[in-house]
């Protein structure tokens, strides 16, 4: 089966893609393209799953650089492929050509970063924790750095839970209220003291405050299209035993 790639016309012309769960090779819970060593799916499932990917952004299988994720606002910048053990951070630059910086994801946000003119790029997985801690910026001050130009920077955020499916309790929105009082305007009352959380929402406004050139949201729900996209929450709404992991990915 053919993969089903997102991309937006934002990053063009840098190659890059949101890769849906369809064309993959794992099967059961972890049916379509799961690219999470850390799942407990078949080893030898999710490396001819992440085969499949290097080979549609045209690039070796030891090309694909992540990142071990912790929901921290670290960001790691590379210049080659990562040997041995994958660094705890949760965003990833570079300027280096035929790199694919990668991203995995199952209800955080996924966004992918370009400065087409200066030849730079990002990805940062970015949840509730990193978001509110800084990732986004800190991705958008390490580009800074590797020689892009904020104002011409373009952000993607690829599939993630959308605000009807994210409810939270109100200790949530503490975390929230104690960064900034205006942040409440991120959460919709849901049923008796359940809130409902705007994430991608929240993505967008930081990247905007932090005077980024071109923000948006491919406006995919991971947890709403079980066919194309695999979902944290709902996997422990179903009780399942576990779930795959979304693919994103960018190159120069």
């Amino acid at each position: 089966m053919t993969l089903e790639i997102l991309t937006s016309d934002m990053l063009s012309p840098i190659r890059h893609g949101f890769f849906c769960r369809r064309g993959g090779a794992s099967s059961g819970i972890f049916a379509g393209l799961n690219c999470g060593y850390g799942s407990s799916d078949q080893t030898g499932a999710v490396a001819l799953n992440r085969r499949r990917v290097a080979d549609a952004m045209e690039v070796a299988p030891d090309a694909l650089v992540g990142v071990h994720q912790v929901h921290s606002p670290t960001v790691l910048t590379v210049d080659g492929p990562i040997i041995g053990d994958r660094p705890k951070a949760d965003a990833i630059v570079t300027a280096t050509p035929g790199l694919a910086l990668t991203i995995l994801t199952a209800d955080c946000q996924p966004v992918l970063f370009a400065d087409p003119d200066a030849k730079v790029i990002g990805a940062a997985h970015a949840g509730w924790r990193g978001a509110l801690d800084g990732v986004l910026e800190a991705t958008l001050d390490a580009m800074e750095a590797a020689g892009a130009s904020r104002k011409d920077i373009r952000a993607v955020i690829g599939p993630s839970i959308s605000q009807r499916a994210y409810e939270v309790g109100p200790e949530f929105l503490d975390d929230f209220v104690a960064d900034s009082p205006e942040n409440t305007r991120f959460f919709a009352n849901g049923q008796g003291d359940r809130l409902h959380f705007d994430l991608t929402g929240f993505g967008l406004h930081r990247l905007r405050q932090a005077d980024i050139g071109q923000a948006e949201w491919t406006r995919h729900c991971t947890y709403s299209d079980p066919d194309r996209f695999y979902s944290y929450r709902r996997t422990t709404h179903a009780k399942e035993a576990d779930y795959g992991r979304l693919i994103s990915a960018i190159r120069l």
